[in-house]
């Protein structure tokens, strides 16, 4: 028997992928289908599985890419079929959604459905930009208007008499088109055309951008500074407090868009911190690690791991592979015995905590005679064994001066790096298209696959404003074997060395 669907109608929220609720990441990380609105973030699509049926809606002002009756008859016909259906719309699902007409259409049909609110645009994108929609000093309600009523109604159902009479804070929604005729309805009704007024746009994103005039003269104000939806209009005297409380247009690097190249699985560390700081980050998977071709070197050297003296690793890639197949020959890490290890960086020394193993050796820099010192400082290389986890494709200079040290060693592969080419969240086609300030590399196989995937040289000459930053001098030679100086290199080759560099930049 079939098992019956169910759709859930859930709030993605105003945009910021952290204002989706707990029970709206888990329904879209199982969901078969996802309907989703126009302007739900691409961060917040990413969340459902690779293999679920992604379908616009569409659902902008004026334009629907699915006319509300069909995708009434989509729902119904997807859950039918027996599947998970998630109906991501925007804001909250009952606030100037149609949420209600879908869920009522569900209801008629006999489909079980479940509405999960979100966080509403008309109090979060407020917050982010620093106005609040109630303040003891200035209001103590507030009424939420459309901008955009159905034109099949016949005849508008505001009553913009009442609504300049009403105290306290108006918001409107959907309100860019007509912010004019809004403003000057407002003050034929009563209202004084001095009233501090704004409008926030791509409210809650790194793309938000708010201009604060008078209802008198927001248009104007608006169409100087060029802004179109998705936006909120807002007016009364809480505009006043922006001022005071605009937190998120102060963070450091609001207004700047950094590209964080990474690997597809890889949890990034720099994108999370300067997303906290104010940026914008297109997160573009360049790279991704699978076995080495040939496994073979690698499991006689962990049968034979206790003729070792040293296990160096170079990332934290190889840690991670290494183990893998350790834990397969070996279900103790006491095996290893008495082993030293050394790593390069702290990235690596940390994926080594994580097994609860304590570095040896560690150089802070990614040079291979620092790295010879750090091992030396410990003991005389002379005659030792050691074992140097890399990458396949990168045979390693440090192996060469070790030797020369009197170093006895092996050098094996424990993953092999190959471009990525997918673009879930569709950075990598916003790059492209509009550029950004900044490129981040955290190693040299990020340089060497981004140009194979992108042709950097290109990309620079079509983004000439376009700068570029590297963890450090391996990094730097990999671009510099392209042709390109990086604009800047972190003095300390960690994620937080990379990150105060370009705080440092960005207040130049």
């Amino acid at each position: 028997m079939k098992s019956q669907g169910r759709v859930y109608l859930v709030g993605a929220g105003p945009g910021d992928a952290g204002l989706l609720t707990r029970r709206g990441a888990e329904l879209l990380a199982r969901a078969q289908v996802v309907v989703h609105d126009a302007l739900v973030q691409p961060s917040v699509l990413a969340l459902a599985p690779a293999d679920a049926e992604r379908i616009d809606a569409g659902k902008r002002a004026g334009s629907h890419a699915i006319p509300q009756d069909e995708m009434n008859r989509l729902l119904v016909e997807k859950a039918r079929a027996g599947l998970t259906v998630v109906r991501l719309k925007g804001g909250d699902p009952y606030v100037l959604g149609r949420g209600g007409e879908e869920a009522a259409e569900l209801d008629r049909a006999g489909v079980p459905f479940e509405v999960v609110p979100g966080v509403s645009s008309v109090t979060a994108v407020l917050n982010y930009a620093g106005i609040p929609v109630t303040h003891r000093d200035h209001a103590s309600g507030f009424t939420v208007v459309t901008g955009h009523e159905d034109p099949a109604k016949g005849g508008q159902s505001i009553d913009f008499a009442k609504l300049a009479a009403a105290p306290g804070t108006l918001v409107v929604l959907m309100g860019v088109e007509r912010v004019r005729e809004i403003c000057l309805r407002l003050v034929e009704g009563g209202k004084d055309p001095g009233t501090p007024a704004a409008m926030v746009q791509w409210g809650t994103t790194p793309r938000q951008r708010c201009v604060e005039a008078t209802l008198s003269t927001l248009a104007d104000a608006v169409e100087q500074a060029d802004l179109s939806s998705p936006a909120v209009i807002v007016v009364g005297p809480v505009v006043t407090e922006r001022a005071t409380l605009d937190w998120f247009g102060r963070r450091p690097l609001h207004g700047r868009r950094v590209v964080v190249t990474r690997t597809r699985t890889g949890a990034s560390e720099l994108a999370r911190r300067l997303g906290e700081l104010g940026a914008e980050v297109l997160e573009i998977p360049t790279l991704r690690t699978e076995p080495p071709k040939a496994l073979q070197p690698l499991v006689e050297a962990i049968v034979g791991i206790t003729e070792y003296n040293w296990l160096v690793f170079t990332s934290p890639n190889g840690v991670t592979r290494f183990f893998d197949t350790f834990f397969k020959a070996y279900p103790d890490i006491r095996s290893l015995g008495g082993l030293r290890i050394a790593a390069v960086g702290p990235a690596t020394t940390a994926r080594l905590a994580e097994l609860h193993l304590q570095v040896d050796a560690m150089p802070d820099t990614f040079v291979a005679a620092k790295i010879a010192d750090a091992i030396e400082r410990v003991e005389s290389v002379e005659n030792l064994r050691v074992l140097l986890i890399r990458p396949e494709e990168s045979p390693s200079e440090l192996g060469r001066l070790l030797e020369e040290r009197g170093g006895i060693v092996d050098e094996v592969a424990s993953y092999r790096t190959v471009p990525e080419t997918m673009d879930p969240k569709g950075a990598a086609a916003s790059l492209l298209a509009s550029g950004a300030d900044w490129l981040t590399f955290a190693s040299g196989s990020a340089v060497q696959f981004f140009h194979q995937r992108f042709d950097l040289p290109v990309v620079l000459r079509k983004h000439p404003g376009l700068k570029s930053l590297t963890i450090g001098p391996e990094t730097s030679k990999a671009l510099r074997a392209l042709g390109i100086d990086p604009t800047a290199e972190a003095k300390v080759h960690t994620i937080d060395g990379m990150v105060d560099t370009l705080l440092k930049k960005s207040a130049a």
